[in-house]
């Protein structure tokens, strides 16, 4: 299998943390943008506040230059839950600025080389609350768009060789998750109420979804949306 290069943002914890470890025993050379800076990261850890489009674009275009990227991973985010009616636009703007800007200024880095070489994946993170949830106007909307980034993109990108899906995981027992929701708590009933598998899933498994569209293996797949949720995007069960 060849070695290939990949960058990752919001990767020093949860989803793409547990991305850049998989890709990095399957033998692929992981660059990761995070804010925060961990030891055990199993590659190239850049800290960079993506909230800052500066900072992100001045690095982003600095790391283009170092290294020949094959794909991207756009996973950071950003939640600030408001119900309508509370509102505030200063809020709503940095959510969708968090979410949204970064996977522009970093695809938009590396997609020369990518076109040069005729090979190159791009995935960007969504979330089942694209569906409908309370409390997340802003969040579902910014993660709504990056279904539309990857529709457009996939179609703009369908003859060079660079394919672009979306992932959008359920509720996901990250650490941060389990912070909000301890174990037999209101939070954890109400979330697992909406899944038929009546667990929550795990930051590999989501990692294992994006690992294979980011493989030679699902060349044939882009624009799509796979959502790895235990159900939740199907339905309830009733009985």
């Amino acid at each position: 299998m060849m070695s290939r290069t990949f960058l990752i943002t919001g990767a020093s914890k949860g989803i793409g943390l547990a991305l850049a470890h998989r890709l990095a025993q399957e033998g692929h050379h992981v660059v990761g943008l995070a804010r925060g800076v961990i030891d055990n990261f199993p590659g190239t850890l850049l800290s960079v506040d993506l909230s800052d489009e500066q900072e992100t674009q001045q690095t982003v275009e600095q790391i283009s230059q170092r290294f020949a990227f094959d794909g991207i991973v756009n996973n950071v985010g950003l939640v600030k839950p408001q119900r309508l009616g509370e509102i505030d636009l200063a809020s709503f703007d940095e959510v969708m600025r968090v979410n949204l800007y970064p996977a522009v200024q970093g695809t938009q880095a590396i997609l020369a080389g990518m076109q040069e070489r005729g090979w190159g994946r791009i995935i960007n993170i969504s979330s089942l609350t694209v569906l409908g949830s309370v409390e997340r106007t802003a969040y579902a909307a910014a993660k709504a768009a990056l279904i539309s980034f990857t529709r457009n993109w996939a179609l703009e990108l369908a003859q060079s060789g660079i394919t672009v899906n979306a992932v959008a995981p359920g509720p996901t027992e990250t650490a941060l998750f389990r912070a909000n929701n301890p174990p037999g708590s209101e939070g954890e009933k109400r979330y697992l109420a909406g899944v038929p598998m009546k667990r929550f899933g795990r930051p590999e498994e989501i990692a294992a979804t994006i690992a294979f569209l980011m493989s030679e293996d699902a060349a044939f797949m882009t624009g799509q949306t796979l959502y790895v949720d235990g159900g939740a995007s199907i339905g309830k069960l009733v009985f």
